[in-house]
């Protein structure tokens, strides 16, 4: 039996998909068993709870092989990060106490830092969090999500697509979550070890790259087109974040600008995607028609 924390969620979900692939049983903890009814149907076990509850947390790690756990994502966090914090302890609480086989947790490329990251700084303090749990721990290290450029397949139909990378034609780490969940689910059952590791998940590519695959699915020309710097807050706030709350996000991007994401951390292993942009653009395509 193996934990998979997000089940309703876009890496959670991929992790169950292999799992249950492999012929694995799945214990998920959810807050509205309606919301996951799906997985209940592929045979998920599911335990009414959430990452705010240590107590629910702790019953569902009872007898569970190995666990996978994430933070909730905040696009507009407290400046003490209180609510990433919050969340941590309450991992570290139940982790401590149950003490499974195996963690993997969630994380992503800059993590390694412990200022300057904005909404990375999150994912660092969960790293530094759970440095010290009896377990055995990987952290995934993950690049940015090409399901982030989804909204592309509306907003790139004139051609352009926007993004906050710049320049454009400068390469990070990005990744599909299916890879993310494909590796997860292979260190959740695969062979034991000990003590910490750190595996990098992505390969390098540009903001160029992905808005030509964009442009291949919607049969178009579709160039990338940076954001300027003075116009992000109000970008941001298009996409949700309140106003004057979307300096994590803005720093965040500084820090993907700056380098953050570049493969090749000291000490880290590695694991290249093998899902393209495109791949991620054509089966949404294709799920929307279905």
């Amino acid at each position: 039996m193996y934990l998979v924390m997000g089940i309703t969620g876009k890496v959670g979900g991929a992790t169950a998909r292999h799992l249950l692939k492999q012929g694995k049983q799945v214990r998920a903890l959810v807050r509205d068993r309606e919301k996951a009814a799906k997985w209940t149907d592929q045979g998920v076990e599911l335990v009414e709870g959430d990452w705010n509850d240590s107590t629910a947390i702790a019953a569902a790690l009872q007898g569970v092989e190995g666990a996978f756990v994430m933070l909730p994502v905040v696009w507009a966090p407290s400046p003490d990060y209180r609510e990433a914090k919050s969340v941590i302890a309450n991992y570290v609480e139940a982790l401590t106490g149950a003490v499974p086989p195996r963690v993997i947790a969630l994380s992503s490329m800059g993590a390694n830092r412990t200022s300057g990251g904005g909404m990375i700084t999150a994912l660092s303090l969960l790293e530094q969090g759970f440095r010290n749990l009896p377990s055995p721990v990987a952290f995934a290290r993950a690049g940015g999500f090409f399901e982030n450029f989804l909204f592309g397949l509306q907003a790139a139909q004139g051609g352009t697509l926007p993004v906050f990378y710049n320049p454009t034609n400068r390469k990070s780490t990005m990744v599909a979550s299916d890879d993310i969940g494909a590796e997860v689910a292979t260190l959740l059952a695969g062979t034991a070890w000990s003590g910490h590791r750190v595996i990098e998940l992505g390969s390098m590519v540009s903001a160029d790259e992905v808005a030509a695959q964009l442009g291949e699915v919607l049969t178009l020309d579709v160039k990338a087109f940076a954001v300027p710097r003075a116009g992000w807050a109000e970008a941001f706030e298009k996409f949700g974040i309140p106003k004057g709350h979307t300096g994590p996000a803005e720093e965040m991007y500084e820090s993907v600008n700056a380098g953050w994401m570049d493969l090749g951390v000291a000490g880290t292993e590695h694991v290249a995607g093998t899902t393209s942009a495109r791949d991620v653009f054509a089966a949404a395509q294709n799920a929307v028609r279905a």
